[in-house]
């Protein structure tokens, strides 16, 4: 044998640079167990890269900073914390996350000690490697605010919405969801191709516009943290808005743009129709998954529309044949139309508790699904679902 030996580069924890990092800080429990699970779900599940698998903890002199990115996410959270040592460590974020949820002490300490970042409470100790905190990219400063709402509209309007988006990554538009200022509204719009949802709330615009197209995944569990939050921050950078943030209760989340072109939604949403349907959105929804299981290999079932009833048919040689009718107001003649079962159920779970008009339109022309009543939180949600071709 000739020649150089080759190199091999192999993976370690940062003990080389254990020694500069100090850190001992004592924080409520439930505060880091919420706030470390709350940036496990909002990054993606697997990076392969164990840098950005580490979570980022900085003890500062007025509380504790958690943050994690991959470069394209960026998540930041603050909570109220008691620092006798500041300073900064990097570990993985996971096993952090699944220790301070498995705690039962009210309080836990983290200091570093050597190579490890040591979870203390009383009569407990865990100890996480450290990571190397210098090839951590870190996490920049959110961007410009451009309005406000209120978290609990934001929840309202975006969970029934981003359910509509497409869960395949083959086409990246039919997997966001786009957020479009209109004045003192936003409109939130998502789409797979066979349904979409439309929702419109209020909200307090501060400076420039907005119309981005986001994850819908990510902007599924910003929504359902933000809830209970009173104000929701929307930011962005510049006029191009390549990066756009929200944030909330010491809570930061920033995200790049999805760039791909989507869909105008009045085109698709039909302002008259041949037949409408007042029906309550519960007993419908019951009767859809009731017919369901009977509606064979694609579970397509059939509605039937009679003079003052709603019937609901499945039926498949392997599988049989179930009907069940539902108490409805019919102004129109009477039609049918076939949907998937499971299209039709989550559009009519997004009006779970009011009543809905059910207006339909030509067999192969989208169907669309209204409240009855405007919501009490002046969130306007439609939802149009497109039927298919009888078998």
């Amino acid at each position: 044998m000739s020649g150089p030996l080759p190199t091999v580069h192999v993976m370690t924890v940062a003990t080389s640079v254990a020694a500069e990092v100090a850190m001992d800080v004592t924080v409520r429990t439930s505060d880091l167990a919420e706030a470390a699970g709350n940036v496990v779900r909002l990054l993606p599940p697997r990076l392969l890269d164990p840098v950005l698998a580490g979570l980022l903890v900085r003890a500062e002199p007025d509380g504790l900073v958690l943050a994690g990115t991959d470069r394209d996410r960026a998540v930041r959270l603050r909570r109220d914390a008691t620092t006798r040592l500041a300073g900064a460590a990097l570990v993985p974020a996971r096993p952090l996350a699944a220790t301070a949820r498995a705690l039962d002490a009210p309080d836990v300490r983290l200091v570093v000690e050597g190579s490890r970042l040591a979870v203390r409470t009383p009569g407990a100790r865990f100890a996480l490697p450290l990571l190397d905190l210098d090839a951590h990219p870190g996490v920049p400063e959110p961007p410009e605010v451009v309005g406000r709402v209120p978290g609990s509209l934001l929840a309202a309007a975006a969970l029934p919405v981003a359910g509509a988006a497409s869960r395949d990554d083959t086409v990246p538009a039919f997997t966001g969801l786009r957020i479009r200022a209109e004045g003192e509204r936003l409109v939130l719009v998502a789409t797979d191709r066979y349904r979409m949802a439309v929702a419109s709330l209020s909200w307090e615009p501060v400076r420039g516009g907005l119309d981005v197209l986001l994850p819908s995944a990510l902007v599924a569990e910003v929504a359902r943290q933000v809830s209970a939050a009173s104000t929701v921050e929307v930011r962005r950078t510049g006029s191009g808005a390549d990066r756009v943030a929200v944030s909330w209760s010491g809570t930061t989340v920033a995200c790049g743009v999805l760039d791909s072109p989507f869909p105008d939604e009045s085109r698709y949403l039909p302002s008259t129709v041949d037949c409408e349907v007042l029906v309550d959105a519960d007993r419908l929804a019951a009767a859809v998954r009731r017919v369901a299981p009977y509606a064979g290999p694609f579970s397509s079932v059939r509605l039937e529309v009679g003079d003052d009833a709603l019937r609901v048919q499945g039926s498949d040689p392997a599988s049989g044949e179930a009907e069940e009718t539902v108490p409805a107001t019919v102004d129109g003649d009477p039609v049918a139309r076939v949907f998937r079962a499971r299209y039709l159920g989550e559009a009519l779970s997004a009006f779970s508790g009011s009543a809905v008009r059910l207006g339909m339109r030509g067999v192969h022309q989208a169907s669309r699904i209204t409240a009855a009543e405007p919501a009490a939180n002046g969130v306007d949600l439609r939802y149009v679902v497109m039927p298919i071709r009888p078998r």
